[in-house]
Formats: C-alpha cells, sequence, structure tokens
C-alpha cells in the first residue's frame, strides 16, 4: 500500500515545515507528499525551495491565488499511491491519526473514511476550537448535508478526508475555494459510497494565527450542497 498525501499551501510560512516533518516521523513509510503552493506571499515559497523540496515528492507552483480546491484538482493529476488523504499545512490536525483514517480501507470496510472531530456522544470539545460559534455552524453545516445528502456524518468538512485513489480519480472535482469539501461529499452521496467516520485529534487556530476560512465560506458550502443535490 502506497499513501498519497495532497498538501494544499497558501501563506504557511511558520508551520509548513514543521507540518512535513511530523508527517516523516510517522511510522508508514511507504507514501508521496504532493505540495501544491496556491501564490503563497509570505515566504511560504522560498522554505518550500530551500528546505522542503527533498523530503517531498512533488511540488507544483500557482500562478494565482486560486484556492483550495484548485490545489487539490490540480494535485490530483500526479497521485501514484492506493490511497488518498488531505492534509491542510497548518498545525489543526496531527498526522499521528494517519494509521486510523486509512485502516478501514485497507481491510474493505469501506472507500471513504473521514476523520471528525466531534466525540462518539455527539459533543465536541470546545477547548479544541477557537470559539462556539464555529462549533455551532460547523454543527449546522453538517446537519444541512446529512439531510440533502441522506448520510450520517458527525464532521462533514472536516479537512481529514481520506480515499481509495481509484474513487477519488473518478470524482470530476470542480469547486476551486474551501467549497471542496461540501462538493466531494456530496458526490460521494451520489455514487451511494458509505463514509465512515474515525475520531481524530484536532487543536483549532484563530485567525490571528492564520485561519483562513470564514463566514462567506459557511454561505458556499450551503449553496455548493444544494448544487450537487439537485445537479443532474
Amino acid at each position: 500500500m502506497k499513501l498519497s498525501i495532497i498538501i494544499p499551501v497558501f501563506n504557511e510560512v511558520n508551520t509548513i515545515e514543521k507540518i512535513i516533518n511530523k508527517i516523516h516521523l510517522q511510522s508508514i513509510k511507504n507514501f508521496e507528499i504532493i505540495i501544491v503552493d496556491d501564490c503563497s506571499t509570505d515566504g511560504t515559497r522560498e522554505i518550500l525551495k530551500s528546505k522542503i523540496r527533498p523530503k517531498v515528492k512533488k511540488i507544483i507552483y500557482h500562478k494565482n491565488n486560486r484556492g483550495k480546491g484548485s490545489a487539490i484538482i490540480t494535485a490530483k493529476n500526479y497521485i501514484k499511491g492506493d490511497i488518498v488523504i488531505i492534509q491542510d499545512a497548518d498545525l489543526e490536525y496531527d498526522p499521528k491519526d494517519y494509521k486510523k483514517l486509512i485502516f478501514p480501507i485497507l481491510k474493505k470496510k469501506t472507500r471513504v473514511v473521514y476523520g471528525t472531530r466531534v466525540k462518539k456522544n455527539k459533543r465536541y470539545n470546545s477547548k479544541n476550537f477557537i470559539s462556539l460559534s464555529r462549533i455551532f455552524f460547523n454543527h449546522v453545516l453538517t446537519i444541512f448535508s446529512n439531510f440533502l445528502n441522506n448520510q450520517n456524518l458527525t464532521d462533514a468538512h472536516t479537512c481529514y478526508k481520506t480515499f481509495e485513489s481509484k474513487l477519488f480519480k473518478r470524482i470530476k472535482l470542480e469547486e476551486e475555494d474551501f467549497a471542496f469539501c461540501p462538493e466531494v461529499t456530496s458526490k460521494i452521496s451520489k455514487l451511494n459510497e458509505k463514509i465512515l467516520e474515525v475520531p481524530i485529534n484536532y487543536k483549532g487556530r484563530s485567525k490571528a494565527q492564520g485561519k483562513k476560512i470564514g463566514l462567506i465560506d459557511g454561505f458556499r458550502a450551503i449553496y455548493v450542497i444544494i448544487k450537487y443535490r439537485l445537479k443532474t
């Protein structure tokens, strides 16, 4: 089994090297890292070229800032592994959870695994989120997504999404921004594929620390869920 790790990057000068080093510390050794830099302007590109290049399989540089979804679409063309995982370039999500995320796919229990930030009793650990409002909106969006997509997820908008590569390559991705999340979840529903959730570690960060997703992305998520539910 080979794991392909896609990392979209935009202005993560303080964390990109740390997350790459964390990945290399994991016991999973047969992996490739595909980084897509989405036109960073804060010094991230210089670090990628000087320090990160020898540690990864591929780095692609976008000429314009196009969004997280666009970076994932670009990376899809270079996947060589059997399983794909999406990894943010910050430190909110911990690569220590990789084994838990890929295990159900290896055991043929499912072809898609999401890492949930919600406990088994469907409660959030408020210490791990930067605000109660983020918990509220994440919960509401998940309920809305479940209703339209006939799913039973606890955390539809988690970053940690893991796929069997053959399935992931079949999904035609179109959304270039953070709407990648609701798009791919909706399209998996239309394929009648089961999404299995496993609990993961999570430590949220604030806008001051580099958090980029905002309220407008929440409204975009609602629009995109409806869009792909109605699209034939």
